[in-house]
């Protein structure tokens, strides 16, 4: 299964630090993991004694492949270790994931905070690894021992538990964001150049003589500062030329009533000559 946003035409982004789990309990866990990895442009997947193995066939394997919504690449390319000491030898740096104070004299960073560190040390040529614990017991006090400095996630403090994948995904985010410098994906498109006050202007006189002539504004004394709010109201919604023909054929239609079946065509110029757009053409009876 490959998800919507998944396009094979673009480049995939590799690297960044190793992603390593330790002792795994559920296939789905780390095919979860793995599809978050690849969300981010992580690519060195580790296991450290799964539980039961690692599942190259069977059931097991089905459901972690799935799970990876594409991202099998990163299941074929996994590697296997016995300890956590085994798969974290080629590292210059480990950070540990944990949500207990283990009493451990390290350095305690959020992945906010620390992921823009890893990000520069690993474009320099390092290597950093981040460990993840079994998801009912976390990581052992031996485990954490073995890391440079603990990552840790500001949560809910009564419900501080991850799933393990979202804690991969928390991660990733926060290293691509540091180091493609968090750029959006895309933007909004602009289709329409912003209206220009003469055109606003216009429009604003045209709106409120036919608010004047319906007895919109009363009492009288109030009139100039419901004009002030009104137009102030439009102001805030930074307003396109589209926007302003668009709400200005809204206003004639609501003037001049239904379409008839028998039309011809003519234009409602706006009061102000200065408007270079002119508004919605509107039809009327014959």
């Amino acid at each position: 299964m490959v998800g919507a946003g998944t396009d094979r035409t673009k480049p995939l982004f590799e690297g960044g630090p190793s992603i390593i789990l330790v002792r795994p309990q559920l296939a789905v866990n780390i095919g979860m993991c793995a599809r978050a990895m690849a969300n981010f442009g992580l690519s060195d997947l580790r296991l450290v004694s799964p539980r039961e193995g690692w599942p190259r066939t069977g059931a097991r394997r089905k459901g972690a492949y799935a799970a990876a919504a594409g991202a099998v690449h990163l299941l074929e390319q996994a590697k296997v270790y016995e300890t956590t000491a085994d798969a974290i030898a080629d590292l210059n740096f480990v950070w540990v994931t944990t949500a207990r104070e283990r009493g451990q004299y390290k350095r305690v960073e959020t992945p906010a905070a620390a992921m823009p560190e890893c990000a520069r040390a690993t474009l320099s040529g390092e290597k950093h690894g981040i460990l993840f614990g079994p998801e009912r017991t976390g990581l052992d006090n031996d485990d954490v021992a073995l890391a440079n400095a603990i990552l840790t996630f500001p949560v809910n403090p009564a419900y501080g538990s991850l799933n393990l994948a979202q804690a991969v995904l928390l991660c990733g985010y926060e290293y691509f964001k540091a180091r493609e410098g968090g750029a959006l994906p895309f933007a909004l498109e602009e289709r329409s150049p912003p209206a220009q006050h003469a055109m606003t202007l216009s429009f604003f006189e045209f709106l409120e003589g036919h608010l004047e002539r319906s007895d919109f504004f009363k009492p009288e004394t109030k009139k100039p500062i419901m004009q002030r709010n009104m137009r102030n109201m439009f102001h805030r919604m930074s307003l396109t030329q589209q926007d302003v023909r668009t709400l200005w054929g809204a206003v004639v239609r609501l003037v001049e009533g239904p379409r008839t079946t028998i039309q011809t065509r003519k234009w409602i110029k706006p009061p102000n000559p200065l408007a270079e757009t002119k508004p919605q053409e509107v039809e009327t009876e014959d």
